[in-house]
């Protein structure tokens, strides 16, 4: 019996190590989440340059010179153009690669009264002729693909194609825009921070009222938040870092460090649109276009998932026309670039 005794007490002992281990590697995976971005960063020798306009704008960009093709990266809400890192070293085989920073992000202007689709979309196109100076190709995600959108259609002869990765389109013009995920998990709980005392950090005060949180971990919300909220009283002006849960949840964390609050405001309330519609816009598209739409996810709640519905996709992709290849993933997720690389690096190449 003693023995026996001995060989179990080995084993748990083995077992415990064992997932130690896991965990400490898991967690150590997790706080280094943005080591792969700099390693792709570095391979493919991108430099962070910036250009002020005449009008003593600033747009923060990075650049991989060669000479291929120019390609223009615009990310999404609360990104920053190093979020592209992981598809670069392979874009960058077919393309000159420049990646912006757009205004109240990263080390562009932080003006609010830049704060709409046409006044950075136009200045992108300033831009595309002044600093490229050549036919581009633009590709957007998210609400940077609506950009990316305005681009195309009123960027003269230097736009050659369009990649629009799955844009919030008529979401964010107020078709069902406060029952969407969007609306529900970012743009509310970022107006609602901004109107609040702001006793504690944004992180905490998200991680608490979360839609996704509320979806699925409610009861593990409240103890994370608090978790987020010593962090950061240990950490002033570090980005919060959550070791213990998969990256891929709280990264933005860092990017929202050079964010503007108040471009945010421009989605809470639909102004960023600037007096334009989605209908207008797509309409005016005749160069090259892949529409890539993440698959439809709805809740049983009746909340949709996702960017846009499968409908609002083809409906976008009509309006523009025959000049428009809609392609679609097998899963919701939004940031394809990162989850799908493959995918959408083919996307991009095709054009």
């Amino acid at each position: 019996m003693k023995k026996v005794m001995i060989v179990v007490g080995v084993i748990l002992l083995i077992l415990v190590t064992f997932a130690s281990v896991a965990f400490a590697v898991y967690w150590h995976r997790n706080i280094h989440w943005y080591d792969k971005y700099e390693k792709a960063l570095n391979e493919t020798g991108a430099e962070e340059k910036q250009i002020t306009f005449p009008s003593g704008n600033v747009i923060n960009y990075g650049e991989i010179e060669n000479d291929k093709p120019p390609l223009l990266l615009i990310h999404g809400q609360m990104g920053i153009w190093e979020d592209y890192a992981l598809v670069m070293p392979e874009l960058s085989k077919n393309w000159h690669i420049y990646a912006a920073d757009v205004y109240g992000h990263g080390g562009s202007s932080h003006e609010e009264s830049l704060y709409y689709i046409d006044v950075n979309g136009d200045d992108l196109i300033w831009f595309i002729n002044h600093v490229i100076g050549a036919p581009t190709v633009v590709s957007g995600h998210s609400n940077g693909a609506l950009t990316a959108a305005y681009i195309a259609a009123y960027g003269g002869g230097n736009i050659a194609g369009v990649v629009l990765e799955d844009p919030p389109v008529f979401s964010t013009e107020g078709e069902g825009w406060e029952n969407s995920f969007a609306y529900l998990d970012t743009y509310k709980p970022l107006h609602d921070y901004n109107t609040s005392d702001k006793s504690e950090c944004w992180e905490a005060y998200y991680l608490r009222r979360c839609y996704w949180g509320q979806l699925y971990m409610k009861d593990a919300m409240t103890g994370i938040a608090n978790y987020a909220q010593k962090y950061h009283e240990k950490h002033p002006g570090e980005a919060v870092k959550i070791g213990f849960l998969p990256s891929s949840i709280w990264s933005v964390f860092a990017y929202a460090k050079e964010y503007d609050f108040a471009y945010g405001e421009r989605f809470y309330d639909l102004s960023w649109n600037h007096g334009y519609t989605h209908e207008q816009i797509l309409s005016e598209i005749e160069v090259p276009c892949v529409y890539i739409h993440a698959k439809e996810s709805l809740h049983e709640n009746g909340t949709y998932l996702c960017a846009a519905s499968r409908e609002q996709a083809e409906r976008a992709a009509t309006y523009i026309g025959d000049n428009c290849r809609l392609i679609e993933t097998d899963t919701s997720d939004h940031v394809i670039h990162t989850v799908h690389k493959d995918f959408y690096i083919e996307a991009v190449n095709s054009l």
